[in-house]
């Protein structure tokens, strides 16, 4: 049965699930000469007193792109000057109805090179504190329960691939499927 069809099980879902506003971010992996990745721990919503990569909206009512959001906010999280050539994306995922308020649809980019960590120049600002973390210690970290069992693995396995989840946070626990997976 084709997915346009009103009595598909898509169709349905889709029937039942809330209408809230979707929100578009971005998150970004910068890893450094020892393999250590870039967290900043949270002060602010989403997510306060939890670890994730640095990120932040996608400003789509000027028209911003998701690259275009992640070179800024690398500058603006960690006062690096990147380009193009030196992010990759390599993750897409939709979360419906995280945390009951929001729809997102999150942008995942990777360092395609190792950053010099001396060169990061922010580590406290307004949003958090910044530190260079082990790769094999980041699932020590207080994570959001979606970056612990879905973003975190999946950004690891497909380092230098790509994949992109759905993520329905309409049932607990959540549930998720990867849609697209090239590691």
């Amino acid at each position: 049965m084709a997915a346009t069809d009103p009595t598909s099980a898509l169709a349905q879902h889709l029937a039942t699930a809330p209408e809230l506003p979707y929100k578009l971010a971005v998150l970004i992996y910068l890893y450094d000469h020892d393999d250590r990745l870039l967290m900043l721990h949270r002060l602010k919503p989403p997510n306060p007193s939890m670890c994730s990569p640095i990120g932040g909206k996608i400003e789509f009512h000027k028209g911003e792109s998701p690259h275009e959001c992640a070179l800024r906010e690398i500058s603006e999280e960690a006062g690096l000057t990147l380009d193009y050539a030196d992010i990759r994306l390599c993750g897409i995922v939709s979360e419906r109805a995280y945390q009951g308020e929001h729809h997102w649809m999150i942008y995942l980019f990777e360092s395609v090179k190792p950053i010099d960590a001396r060169e990061v120049t922010r580590m406290h600002f307004d949003e958090g504190r910044l530190e260079w973390i082990a790769r094999d210690r980041v699932a020590l970290l207080p994570l959001p329960e979606t970056d612990r069992r879905v973003m975190w693995p999946n950004v690891q396995k497909h380092r230098g691939g790509f994949f992109m989840v759905q993520i329905d946070c309409t049932v607990q626990p959540f549930d998720f499927r990867i849609v697209e997976s090239s590691p």
